[in-house]
């Protein structure tokens, strides 16, 4: 199916539920409206509504019938209660995925760009993805002491409180590898886009991205072949870019002179820039 690689959907949740946001401080109408909740049966209600229509989206996509599953993902994300970021990462995850396949490649880095922001909600980037990417319980256990502050221990006295308490690390750790994976998605589909709209900046962009990919260890090995190519490749577009941007913008500055100096019967022509090899500073000489 469509969704086994990084250009295909996602086609089921995993996630079962987002852990409470942080008290950032921040009053916006927006934070707002993103913490006010439905009560529980309305959630699941919604829930299942979005989660039909991503699958029918799903389906088109596989069908190569990628406008419309465009319209069917946003129609997922109308009912998709706001806060549930795991389930709107992975829908605008899949948007991206539709516009790769179009080749509307700002479209598709804006729509990976927001899917990667809700996932940063869930489980902050803090430190390098390698170490993040590494899903054994004692890493769970150890992002658990990040996000709440304290020490998970088991108390082998209560068995209930124990088992409990298992099943909560077993959740998190599940949590913890689905947004690891939908990360390692986004970050592909937008490093794929960017390298393919170009110019200095974004082929910039997406060499950072695929360095992160290259730093997890749980990328599927076809596609680590995919992130090492692309930074074997990419430093010399980059460079590429980089002094074509440059020659423009200082074509464009020339222009501009000429059209102030004119009047006094000057030109850029009239003034030597000498680059100084150990500042990287230029000097200006006047010549006649």
């Amino acid at each position: 199916m469509a969704g086994t690689s990084h250009e295909g959907p996602e086609s089921d949740r995993k996630l079962p539920k987002n852990p409470p946001l942080p008290d950032d401080g921040a009053d916006s109408d927006e934070d707002e409206f993103h913490d006010a909740r439905f009560p529980a049966e309305e959630e699941a209600r919604l829930l299942k509504e979005s989660q039909t229509i991503k699958q029918e989206a799903n389906q088109l996509f596989s069908s190569a019938c990628y406008d419309q599953a465009i319209s069917s993902y946003d129609r997922a994300l109308s009912s998709c209660p706001n806060y549930l970021d795991y389930d709107v990462a992975v829908l605008r995850s899949n948007i991206a995925a539709c516009y790769l396949k179009l080749e509307d490649w700002k479209a598709a880095i804006d729509a990976a760009t927001a899917s990667l922001d809700r996932l940063e909600k869930i489980i902050p980037t803090t430190g390098s993805d390698k170490n993040q990417s590494d899903g054994d319980q004692s890493n769970a256990t150890n992002t658990t002491t990040q996000e709440s502050g304290a020490v998970v221990e088991l108390s082998a006295a209560d068995a209930e409180a124990e088992e409990k308490q298992l099943a909560h690390l077993k959740e998190l750790d599940t949590q913890r590898t689905n947004v690891l994976r939908i990360r390692a998605k986004s970050l592909m589909r937008r490093a794929k886009a960017k390298s393919n709209l170009g110019g200095w900046a974004n082929l910039q962009g997406a060499i950072e991205d695929y360095q992160v990919l290259n730093s997890m260890e749980t990328l599927p090995p076809d596609e680590k072949r995919i992130v090492q190519r692309a930074l074997r490749e990419l430093p010399a577009r980059v460079n590429e870019a980089k002094d074509k941007e440059i020659g423009e913008m200082m074509s464009k500055m020339k222009d501009l002179g000429n059209g102030i100096l004119k009047p006094f019967g000057l030109s850029t022509d009239n003034f030597n820039f000498v680059q100084d090899p150990k500042t990287g500073g230029y000097s200006m000489n006047f010549q006649s």
